[in-house]
């Protein structure tokens, strides 16, 4: 057989296997958007199934026998940039996934599915000990499979980079320490400030189908393309691709706080356009999404933070939204809006939390999931640790569980390492942001001017067309020509609210 045609025969291989996982995602976000109770328990075992289908074919003889050909030919110079990153994906895929016994692996993805679902209904009721068994469980899986993948420094490095690449803890450490010591002072002077920029409008009568308009108007004018994806509520937003011709977004509607749903929106609008402004070249290929999490979170946060919540944004859309709103903010100004929903002051929940507060969450999230992977701490112990430590960064302790430990469904799902992406897209977007500025001097003039067309089209050439071939540091570095440097999110976050809250200059080293 040529080369050629064994090319062919292990794209074509590769493709069955993306194909399933086309299917696994359909299913997983009919689950989460709208599947009836009793469809949870058979479901799980249709993507269990399928989902250990996948694994038996990333982990077969075949697969084995394919990459050590391709990288044959890889190594001789006779294939394409994205063949090679490719296999150079799926061979990190393949050698992690053959140190975890089939069976296992089967049986932890029909756990993940029956936990989320339990998650779920334990967020509802208020009630942590229907979910902690789940939990126990999914955590004895994070543990033991670790053990499988191996380590060097610490287990929190083997899920932190696969969510990351090339992140480690040792990094994080710094990072969050570095951010932690410039944020605290102005979090400090924000919150004795005396200002509160509430107003009791925003808490009016909203009608979903009314919100579901806004917000679909927003995707349109922001680019969304929804001749590949569509919009749908959820208890938990997110977006998913199912392919790059087929992009979903979902939402959830507050009745008495229109604006959730509308920054809600927007993050994961970011999300999405991400994926939906792959290259073609990479159609079909398992490096046709975003190259990290990281950078994923960084789009989803630079459209609803720094272009979402700008004033800029607000001057050419708040009359628009005034007049689909009926009256509701007849009494609030553009400038009383722009503070409204940039105001600043602790809260429960992270998806609610403001840009100076977030970085807090997550921190608490990532040192729960270092100590429960090391042993240090029980799930049964994780009600009061979660409220020690929301006590001790931001100074206030949830009443309920549901607005505390069980209000993310992460963990239900295992993902450890996840959280600190979060922080890290923040980051990565101030550094961004920074750099569009320069290419694109009239970037406010932009955003006033609702043309986001010329936006994505240069977030489309500098990021969102490579997918996943290259890794999350690479890409800073080509197109801010520095790897991570958080005096860009420090000094983006002083300027906006030193100036929001009319402050003296916080930190002045």
């Amino acid at each position: 057989m040529s080369l050629k045609d064994y090319e062919a025969s292990f794209l074509d291989y590769v493709r069955k296997m993306l194909n399933i996982e086309e299917a696994i995602s359909v299913l997983y976000w009919d689950l989460r958007t709208g599947a009836p109770k009793n469809a949870v328990s058979q479901r799980s075992n249709v993507i269990s199934q399928l989902s250990a289908d996948v694994f038996k074919m990333s982990t077969s003889k075949d697969m084995a026998h394919y990459l050590i050909t391709m990288e044959e030919a890889i190594s001789a110079g006779k294939c394409s940039l994205e063949v090679e990153k490719t296999v150079k994906y799926l061979r990190k895929q393949y050698d992690q996934n053959t140190k975890i016994p089939v069976d296992e692996f089967e049986a932890f993805v029909k756990c993940q599915a029956i936990s989320e679902s339990v998650w779920t209904e334990a967020k509802e009721e208020n009630n942590f000990a229907k979910f902690e068994p789940y939990l126990t469980e999914i955590i004895d899986y994070k543990r033991k499979f670790v053990e499988y993948l191996g380590y060097k420094d610490c287990k929190y490095d083997t899920y932190l980079d696969q969510y990351e690449p090339g992140m480690t803890v040792n990094k994080l450490d710094e990072v969050f320490s570095e951010v932690r010591n410039k944020l605290v002072p102005i979090v400090k002077a924000v919150s004795t400030s005396g200002k509160n920029f509430e107003k009791e409008e925003m808490k009016a009568f909203v009608s979903t189908q009314k919100q579901k308009e806004i917000c679909e108007q927003l995707l349109t004018s922001l680019g969304y393309n929804f001749d590949a994806g569509r919009l749908d509520p959820t208890p938990h937003p997110f977006a998913t691709s199912l392919n790059l011709g087929d992009v979903r977004v979902t939402t959830k509607y507050h009745e008495n706080n229109f604006e959730k749903a509308i920054f809600s929106t927007i993050h994961e609008c970011g999300h999405a356009l991400y994926e939906q402004n792959i290259s073609k070249d990479l159609d079909g290929l398992p490096i046709a999404h975003g190259a990290s999490l990281g950078i994923h979170e960084s789009q989803s946060l630079l459209y609803e933070k720094i272009i979402g919540q700008s004033y800029e944004f607000w001057k050419s859309n708040y009359p628009k939204l005034k007049e689909q709103l009926n009256g509701v903010l007849d009494n609030v100004t553009l400038d009383e809006f722009y503070k409204v929903i940039n105001n600043s002051k602790p809260s429960f929940i992270r998806i609610e939390a403001d840009e100076l507060t977030y970085p807090l969450h997550v921190m608490i999230r990532y040192e729960i999931e270092k100590d429960l992977l090391d042993g240090k701490i029980q799930v049964s112990e994780l009600p009061l640790i979660w409220n020690q430590k929301m006590e001790e960064y931001l100074g206030i302790i949830p009443e309920t569980d549901r607005e505390g430990v069980l209000q993310d469904v992460h963990w239900s799902m295992g993902h450890f390492g996840y959280f600190p992406t979060y922080a890290l897209g923040a980051m990565y977007a101030a550094q961004i942001k920074a750099t569009m500025e320069k290419e694109l001097p009239n970037f406010s003039e932009l955003i006033e001017t609702n043309d986001f067309q010329t936006i994505l089209d240069w977030l489309k050439v500098n990021i969102h067309q490579y997918g996943a071939m290259k890794e999350p540091q690479q890409i800073l570095k080509d197109v801010t020509g520095e790897e991570l440097n958080v005096k860009y999110f420090v000094n983006y976050l002083e300027s906006k609210y030193t100036k929001l809250y009319e402050l003296e200059e916080v930190n002045k080293s």
